[in-house]
């Protein structure tokens, strides 16, 4: 059986972890931000594909949207590694 010392440790522990569980838990600002640069990181080369693509096919002769799906394509792909690498890198 536990003494009751031991028992007041423990309690005086988990207290203390709880306390600092707490103290350290992300404000609604800061997980704002965290998915805010989620979505530019997602977005952005998405959108930058779809830009480029839709450049390159204005330059090519007929109708054609080759580049740009091609581009939103590999933009996809793109964002979705750097959201990744960035979770990683967080946690």
């Amino acid at each position: 059986m536990e003494t009751e010392q031991e028992l007041r440790d423990r309690v005086e522990k988990q207290a203390r972890r709880m306390r600092e569980a707490e103290r350290d838990r992300p404000t609604l600002l800061a997980q704002t931000v965290y998915l805010g640069t989620l979505a530019v990181l997602f977005v952005l080369p998405v959108v930058l594909g779809a830009y480029l693509g839709s450049w390159l096919d204005g330059h090519m002769e007929g109708y054609s949207v080759r580049w740009t799906v091609s581009l939103i394509l590999i933009g996809v792909f793109v964002g979705a590694v750097d959201v990744y690498l960035f979770i990683r890198e967080r946690h």
